[in-house]
């Protein structure tokens, strides 16, 4: 009976996180289960109603997929692939593209999180508040090409979506920690008040 509950426990706490992410090129994310990507269209449901209806949004509108299982789709105009074009086009756009592909250096914030919130989730809150409302440190942006810092649209998109990228991380961290420090504590007072 004990061990049902704890699979149960980990099975629910492991399929809440399971989820893909569309960026489209306005930069806005919409949190789904992907069921298709064809030639021109991108097929999904949204994360918080998979019961609900089958949506269909334009590939043209999308910027990337992150799938819940940490691999991306990225989809640019083939035309523009390697052009200044594309940058001029959408200067913003381009810098958003360009977080999502280069930008790590969140891995410190969201590790602290992690662990403080294994310990306590109250403890785990101030390293999570702390870390999510600062943007990223200029020296951990890394920049794919230096020359595009002219460009404040680009400098503004690749920021913009590097402080989020951080706060996504930081967050879910938080939840993991907090969630695993909820089961282990659901646990020990089963275990002990059961008489084990």
């Amino acid at each position: 009976m004990k061990k049902s509950i704890v699979f149960i426990l980990f099975l629910i706490s492991s399929i809440s996180f399971a989820q893909d992410l569309l960026t489209k090129k306005n930069g806005e994310d919409i949190s789904a289960q992907v069921l298709e990507v064809d030639i021109t269209e991108i097929k999904y449901k949204k994360f918080d109603d998979l019961n609900g209806p089958v949506f269909t949004i334009l590939k043209s509108e999308v910027l990337l997929i992150r799938y819940e299982n940490g691999t991306k789709d990225i989809f640019v105009d083939e035309e523009k692939i390697g052009s200044d074009l594309f940058l001029n086009d959408n200067p913003f756009a381009q810098g958003q593209s360009d977080a999502l592909q280069y930008y790590k250096e969140y891995k410190a914030a969201s590790t602290g999180t992690l662990i403080t919130s294994l310990f306590s989730p109250f403890l785990g809150l101030v390293p999570a508040i702390v870390t999510s409302s600062t943007p990223p440190k200029e020296i951990n942006l890394d920049y794919p090409n230096k020359t595009f810092l002219g460009n404040p649209e680009y400098v503004n998109g690749y920021t913009t979506k590097a402080k989020k990228i951080k706060q996504d991380k930081v967050w879910t961290n938080y939840a993991i920690g907090s969630g695993t420090w909820l089961v282990v504590a659901t646990l020990l007072i089963v275990v002990f008040t059961s008489g084990f």
